[in-house]
């Protein structure tokens, strides 16, 4: 069978056809490699460069290549945060003609990394703890739309600077399924495996001395089942409040934006008396935060991202001389926001040289100004502005940031050499 790519929606899908099909991916040169970090995995995974696009590799048998990809496309459409398939690659043979192992390639998403490659000395209580917390929202948004995940672990996630926080990509999707309705028993069933999973990660840190003394493993594997029934209650528990107090369902769908979900569904009844209103959220969407600052400016970024964002977009709206809320007279929210984007916001982004920003995209840059500005005003007692602020920056923070390409390379060899020891590929 000959050399067959498929792929769907791939801009330069020919660029693919320039990579070594005809190696095992363990074989690949150098020259074709990208040196980015790789997780724990039962399969080999490579980064390769296909014209200017960074891709993951993984041999895998065909049957599996194609289910994965379906559902990682599934999940895009769901709008779940996940690793993009661009293309499964089959018909590999040799130079003697045997047949090698088909492929599923991905993206790669730019400024992530396996938690292993998060640090190069110790991972705190902290960090562990926002983890943590990006891993159960995922748990949630993919339980939500009726996905198993089978295998849920910090190995199979990427993270991604978020503000303050971190946002959690799924990355291995090959024991999940998709069903219409997930019942208790299969949704414990992911979480129990989370526990265990991760329970068994930390301990493999601690052993290696990149765990900080205080992180018990246990304990904080517990974690993430009390994160994961907290969030999942607040967005599917059914709440009954006296007639008279039903602007509290108003107050409940604010705490819900407030999390950053939005209610796309709900049911309200009244009851046979008249006296009490049952409140229940059908369908609750992810992303409020990152919709909100899409539809007013354009900018398509993480939902902490966002949330910083739109705060300071806020704050400069305030202070124009035509911002009117509720005054047909005034200019436009859209009008402002687009005003917002073109005089403060990227020409804040343009005074860091791109070869400084690293893997940093714009939105997390101009999230770590505005922390850097509050930081400078409180010294100086009055706000600074975004021109001092960045001068600040470029000389007494960034050089000073850790260059998180520059960690994965001794992190790769130390999940390598771990997985051998596993007795995983």
């Amino acid at each position: 069978m000959p050399l067959r790519i498929r792929a769907t929606d791939a801009e330069h899908p020919s660029d693919l056809l320039d990579l070594a099909w005809g190696l095992p991916l363990e074989q690949w040169p150098d020259e074709s490699l990208v040196a980015l970090p790789r997780g724990i995995s039962r399969h080999v995974v490579r980064f390769a460069r296909a014209g200017d696009e960074v891709v993951a590799i993984k041999e895998v048998s065909e049957w599996a290549a194609e289910r994965e990809y379906g559902l990682l496309r599934d999940l895009d459409r769901l709008g779940i945060p996940a690793v993009d398939p661009m293309a499964v690659v089959t018909g590999r043979v040799d130079a003697d003609g045997e047949p090698l192992e088909p492929a599923l390639i991905t993206r790669h998403l730019n400024g992530s990394l396996p938690y292993r490659s998060m640090f190069e000395t110790t991972m705190r209580p902290g960090t562990v703890n926002r983890l943590l917390d990006a891993l159960a929202v995922l748990l949630v948004r993919l339980h939500l739309v009726g996905f198993a995940w089978g295998d849920c672990s910090l190995s199979n996630t990427l993270f991604r600077r978020d503000a303050g926080a971190y946002a959690a990509y799924l990355v291995d999707a090959e024991t999940g399924q998709i069903q219409p309705n997930l019942s208790s028993g299969q949704r414990d069933y992911d979480i129990e495996l989370a526990r265990v999973n991760i329970a068994g990660e930390l301990m493999d840190l601690e052993a290696g001395g990149s765990l900080h003394p205080s992180v018990d493993p246990v304990t904080f594997s517990e974690e993430i089942v009390q994160r994961y029934c907290a969030l999942w209650h607040e967005l599917t528990r059914e709440s009954v409040y006296p007639l008279s107090k039903r602007h509290y369902i108003d107050r409940r769908i604010r705490r819900l934006n407030d999390l950053g979900f939005d209610v796309a569904e709900m049911q309200i009844q009244r009851s046979p008396a008249g006296d009490q209103v049952t409140f229940l959220p059908k369908v609750v969407d992810a992303g409020h935060h990152q919709r909100q600052l899409l539809r007013l400016t354009g900018l398509d970024t993480e939902e902490n991202q966002a949330r910083s964002l739109l705060n300071d977009l806020e704050s400069w709206m305030a202070t124009q001389d035509d911002y009117a809320p509720g005054d047909q007279l005034g200019a436009r929210p859209e009008v402002l926001a687009h005003r917002w984007v073109r005089d403060v916001f990227r020409p804040a982004v343009r005074m860091v040289p791109l070869e400084l920003r690293r893997t940093m995209d714009a939105a997390q840059l101009y999230h770590e100004l505005l922390e850097h500005r509050w930081y400078l005003s409180e010294q100086a007692q009055h706000d600074v502005g975004l021109e001092a602020t960045v001068a600040s920056y470029l000389t007494d923070i960034l050089p000073h940031l850790p260059d998180p390409s520059a960690v994965p390379v001794a992190a790769t060899a130390t999940a390598t050499a771990s997985a051998a020891a596993d007795g995983e590929d």
